[in-house]
């Protein structure tokens, strides 16, 4: 598993009851999904992957559940410009990179350093809970070269 930080599996009912939500087999197959495949899929791409385990589920229920994992913080909601949001495990401070060619999203590293610096610049009196970093152009090396997380 890759060192960015998501919610291990075996927290992911603790953490549910934390909040007085239980577990139920379509939260765990969709936190699984996202867990195992890094791409930030968006609502529609995720219904379609857990449609082969759970045949029955509907989108709606798809978005309940994301919205429900974004609430309680086991993933992030990204949301680029007039584009479907996506979805991300990765809870440690990181940038997107995003390719208008081909539409993928890959995470950026954000060192702890860079991330002091960018919230220096706020004007006084003004603290931010979060920083939210987009690249956005293309790939000019080999598929193969970028890490897509």
């Amino acid at each position: 598993m890759s060192t960015d930080n998501p919610i291990p599996q075996q927290a992911f009912a603790r953490t549910l009851a934390d909040i007085g939500l239980r577990t139920t087999p379509q939260r765990e197959v969709i936190y699984k999904i996202l867990l195992n495949e890094r791409n930030h899929p968006t609502a529609d791409e995720v219904f379609a992957r857990v449609k082969e385990e759970l045949p029955t589920i509907s989108l709606a229920t798809v978005y309940n559940c994301l919205e429900t994992l974004v609430q309680c913080k086991l993933v992030k909601a990204v949301n680029f410009e007039r584009e479907s949001t996506r979805y991300c495990p990765n809870l440690q401070p990181h940038a997107h990179f995003h390719d208008d060619r081909t539409g993928a999203t890959n995470d950026i590293a954000l060192p702890a350093e860079i991330l002091s610096q960018i919230k220096a610049v706020l004007p006084p009196g003004y603290c931010a809970s979060s920083v939210e970093i987009t690249f956005r152009g293309t790939n000019t090396t080999s598929d193969s070269a970028v890490d897509r997380n």
